[in-house]
């Protein structure tokens, strides 16, 4: 089924959700899908609908300054308009760690996610085998300090010739600067372990074991120049029992994170994320 996905926020106003439906109703839409949230605090308005092409009486070229001048205009409203009939585009940045790569390049092929990946950026050579058994493009771009900054034009460069949409690290072991940063603003998706910034470091895991934690998790967020802090998207936890070794955390906390991330790159494709300021409403 083709089908249209608007995402609006403006301030909270009476009448927002008459006037969109009306919308939708005068140009003969079928509502596949409507949800709102108000946040009080900060009196904003958010909305997420969805509704089927076949019937709708504007063309798709048409839909987006319609609503502009039909609706939003009056409402002062910034809206997003995406349309299902085309794949997003995902670029995965990795490193040496395997467990989310697999996980994401397993669900692409299995079809659950519908998306298409046109290449996988790493500064490492270990996973180029496992990328490119998907028939996937595979890029080494060795990073360190002196040639980072090239390195991230190369990368930038790359991703514009593969009209890449949205980027995924998938523990991907270097921190992005905020020029990079700032040509795919909330459109760079991160996953951590949720102990920053109590357990820093290499080995977070086994600094938790020495604590004696009894939760772990993972965060997967959107990234931002401030590291580690941007708009989460998807949080998960596993319990931890007194008998579970460091070996055991690292294999709890990696499985969760996997399906973090996988659960957040999902929220992503299905146009269910919509972030304002440093915070996220998921339209579940």
């Amino acid at each position: 089924m083709d089908k249209a996905i608007m995402m609006i926020q403006c301030k909270d106003q009476k009448g927002i959700v008459a006037k969109v439906s009306d919308f939708l109703y005068s140009y003969k839409g079928n509502i596949l899908e409507i949800d709102q949230h108000v946040d009080e605090e900060i009196g904003m308005f958010f909305m997420r609908a969805a509704w089927e092409l076949e019937s709708f009486d504007l063309e798709k070229e048409k839909i987006a300054d319609t609503f502009q001048q039909d609706v939003a205009n009056e409402f002062g409203m910034k809206f997003e308009l995406h349309f299902n009939t085309s794949k997003p585009r995902m670029a995965i940045f990795v490193s040496k760690l395997s467990h989310c790569l697999f996980d994401i390049l397993s669900r692409y092929y299995s079809g659950q996610f519908d998306v298409e990946i046109p290449l996988v950026i790493s500064n490492h050579l270990e996973l180029k085998r496992v990328v490119t058994a998907f028939r996937i493009p595979f890029y080494h771009l060795p990073v360190n300090k002196s040639n980072k900054a090239e390195v991230e034009k190369q990368q930038i460069e790359l991703l514009k010739q593969h009209h890449v949409d949205f980027v995924v690290l998938a523990r991907y072991m270097q921190i992005l600067s905020g020029d990079f940063i700032k040509v795919f603003p909330n459109k760079i998706i991160n996953i951590h372990h949720s102990f920053l910034p109590a357990f820093v470091g290499a080995k977070p895991y086994h600094a938790a074991y020495e604590r004696g934690v009894k939760i772990i998790g993972a965060t997967a967020h959107y990234v931002t120049e401030e590291l580690d802090a941007g708009p989460i998207i998807e949080q998960e936890v596993a319990r931890v029992r007194h008998h579970n070794s460091p070996a055991d955390l690292v294999q709890m906390g990696q499985d969760v994170e996997k399906v973090v991330l996988s659960k957040a790159i999902k929220y992503h494709l299905e146009r269910k994320v919509l972030a304002y300021g440093n915070k996220t409403v998921i339209f579940y």
